[in-house]
């Protein structure tokens, strides 16, 4: 016969980074990365791959429909910052170019590039 549990398992975390509850830049934060800001306004399937690559996803998740929406929900729950899917959809839908350059900054500022 087995033990019966007693204590329920912790809630698990997506991530090792520093969770703040939101993110690092704001929507219009683009000259905080001239990097990234030059790179979304010259070529922006070029920032959209180059962000997905960086967060360690293919490069191809930046052309499927949906994709950067679904990347931005897997990140916002690794890195514990607030929000819902349906407001991950919008943001990528009717703020895509600001929104891929805020992507881009967080992974920067997170792994230390920023």
């Amino acid at each position: 016969m087995s033990n019966p549990v007693i204590t329920q398992p912790g809630a698990c975390s997506y991530g090792t980074n520093v969770q703040t509850g939101e993110w690092s830049t704001g929507l219009c934060s683009c000259f905080n990365d001239l990097l990234v800001c030059a790179l979304g306004c010259f070529c922006p399937i070029a920032l959209s791959c180059y962000t997905t690559k960086k967060y360690g996803e293919n490069v191809c998740l930046a052309c499927v429909p949906g994709g950067m929406a679904a990347m931005r929900t897997h990140m916002r729950l690794t890195y514990g910052i607030q929000g819902t899917i349906c407001n991950d959809a919008l943001m990528t839908c009717c703020c895509g170019l600001f929104e891929t350059c805020r992507m881009a900054r967080e992974i920067r500022i997170r792994n230390g590039e920023a």
